[in-house]
């Protein structure tokens, strides 16, 4: 049974559940795992969650009474590794992990640290959150598709679905998690870098034009390499997906444009990297993800300038 709840990283997605639990639960479960630094600067700056004050419980990643319940990594592809020594002490044998991270490789880096059993699969989507400093607005909250990938899991599988019921957390169960997590990446290889290499909004590439045109073509190289690599994605998995952007709120961003505006350091080597990385194995051509992964590199060489 879950009763508690920890959240590694405070971006859109962390704020965004931490807010959700905390109308179902009582703080105390809900722990927001940070270092000192953190801490304080929460504390002294509160977070405001559509303009209104937030206050979480936030607890020291050295400071673990116990193990968590359920863990759930909200963090930057490139935050991962030490997100997995920060979670630490508050992991033990019951805790089911969560890894709303984009990509495709996050679970198997998980699986290196913790034991792949415990391990949920999952893919965040259908949300519009946007994080500015200390802000988070959004409009729709998407869901979790989570599934496993070893019937031996069903009963951490259960017992999750039982949690999200309880805490009336939007949630789809998949048949083919592994499936539904190469469409998000489809979905993000195209629509999160195009939109960060041409500093626009959702409505850029939800509109007919270059900006859409670039986008589909980045992602029909997706299905190309998910196909050669086994999984059934499809034509019809790109219209999936092409009708789920135009759910979004026009005015709203992806969050690798969200780090453009504040000059962070962009998830690109988690799409077009590993895009480029794993048609090299299989002697594909991705040309726009070359070209993708190339303009962002060359952006982001800016920003300490």
């Amino acid at each position: 049974m879950i009763q508690t709840v920890g959240i590694v990283g405070l971006g859109a997605l962390g704020m965004l559940y931490a807010d959700h639990f905390s109308k179902h639960m009582a703080d105390k479960d809900i722990k927001i795992i940070v270092n000192k630094e953190r801490k304080d600067r929460y504390e002294s700056r509160p977070l405001t969650i559509n303009g209104k004050e937030t206050h979480f419980n936030y607890v020291l990643e050295d400071d673990a009474d116990a193990a968590v319940d359920l863990i759930l990594f909200c963090v930057k592809g490139n935050q991962l590794a030490d997100s997995l020594e920060t979670a630490k002490h508050y992991i033990g044998p019951q805790t089911t992990i969560l890894s709303v991270l984009n990509g495709i490789s996050s679970e198997e880096e998980i699986a290196k640290r913790y034991p792949a059993s415990q391990i949920v699969h999952c893919v965040a989507q259908g949300m519009d959150a946007v994080r500015e400093e200390q802000n988070l607005f959004y409009e729709r909250k998407g869901e979790l598709r989570i599934g496993i990938d070893d019937p031996a899991k069903q009963s951490r599988l259960a017992d999750l679905e039982t949690f999200f019921q309880k805490t009336a957390f939007p949630y789809t169960i998949e048949t083919d998690i592994v499936h539904r997590i190469w469409k998000k990446f489809m979905l993000n290889v195209g629509v999160n870098q195009v939109v960060m290499l041409t500093e626009g909004i959702y409505a850029d590439a939800q509109e007919d034009g270059e900006t859409r045109d670039l986008m589909i073509a980045a992602m029909k190289e997706v299905i190309q390499l998910a196909q050669a690599e086994g999984i059934h994605l499809n034509e019809k998995d790109l219209e999936d997906n092409l009708k789920l952007l135009a759910t979004l709120s026009p005015k709203n961003m992806p969050s690798m444009r969200q780090d453009g505006l504040a000059k962070r350091p962009s998830e690109v080597e988690l799409f077009a990297g590993t895009v480029i990385e794993k048609a090299k194995k299989h002697q594909l051509a991705v040309p726009t993800n070359m070209y993708l992964y190339g303009k962002i590199k060359e952006m982001e060489s800016h920003y300490s300038l």
